[in-house]
């Protein structure tokens, strides 16, 4: 193996990850290591964490995504529509819908092609699951128990949880407003409470409309993100269990926008969004 390893910066609505390729090059054994080295923002690369990009045997590749404290994650929406958009435009392979191997299964991508390249994606998220063992979380009475609206309560604040499942755990809460206080104090509590097994994400979800949100993510192993694409659609799933939205919203995260609809006939929900590459470089591994 070579001392040094290619790498590809890309970023999904301001979710950004470091990313490497085994197509061309051996990726080291140790690939949780490697997320908590590259993603520090000031001894490293910078990201949210690293997402390598796999041969696969059932799809056009297999994407791996460790956040930034080196915990592997089932799926990440944004860093799925970047893996599609390398594989494109690295010529990989050159559909421009491609089929990708997660944790949480094989998902399919529309890709939009502007001069070449991809510059935005659909992703077919799939359907959520609503069961209480399948998020994972010990809320409810029942381990087939949906957790909608479910009231918890953390530093004297009473909250309402409705909790879903897109491949990863989300715990989605809807509030006036999402405050510092809530998404950076709070946030973590419940990422880390008993409660959710496996921990959660945690979205503070501002209701705008019917057909729009704001969101603020505290995202499991990586703290607050600046997007989060399965959590956008746990959102998305959440808002109609509640009845705050429609099926089909308009998300506004920090990083920019996503769309998203839970399609009733066939119990999917689509994202939509940008993927951008930042830029390319070497990164020196450790003796």
């Amino acid at each position: 193996m070579s001392n040094f390893l290619q790498f590809t910066k890309m970023h999904g609505a301001g979710n950004d990850y470091v990313y490497v390729s085994g197509f061309d090059q051996s990726l080291p054994a140790d690939l949780p290591a490697l997320a908590v080295d590259v993603s520090d923002r000031r001894f490293g690369i910078g990201g949210d964490g690293l997402i390598a990009i796999l041969p696969s045997e059932i799809a056009d590749a297999r994407m791996r995504m460790f956040n930034a404290d080196g915990s592997e994650s089932e799926m990440c929406g944004n860093g799925i529509r970047c893996v599609a958009k390398y594989v494109y435009d690295h010529g990989i392979c050159k559909r421009e819908s491609l089929k990708i191997e997660t944790g949480a299964g094989v998902l399919s991508l529309q890709l939009i092609i502007e001069d070449g390249l991809a510059t935005g994606v659909t992703v077919d998220m799939g359907p959520p699951r609503l069961e209480a063992a399948l998020i994972p979380t010990t809320l409810g009475d029942t381990p087939q128990s949906h957790i909608v609206n479910h009231p918890l309560e953390f530093r004297g604040k009473r909250l309402f949880a409705t909790c879903v499942s897109m491949g990863n755990p989300h715990c989605v809460i809807f509030v006036p407003e999402a405050t510092d206080e809530l998404v950076l104090e709070i946030g973590p509590l419940i990422e880390r409470d008993d409660r959710f097994p496996k921990r959660t994400n945690v979205e503070f979800v501002e209701v705008l409309s019917r057909g729009e949100v704001r969101q603020r993510t505290w995202e499991r192993g990586s703290g607050e993100t600046w997007a989060c694409g399965t959590g956008a659609s746990a959102v998305c799933v959440a808002g109609v269990l509640t009845g705050h939205t429609e099926r089909s919203i308009l998300n506004t995260l920090l990083g920019g926008q996503l769309r998203l609809r839970w399609d009733e006939a066939s119990n999917h929900v689509f994202m939509t969004g940008p993927a951008v590459e930042v830029f390319s470089g070497r990164w020196q591994l450790k003796a």
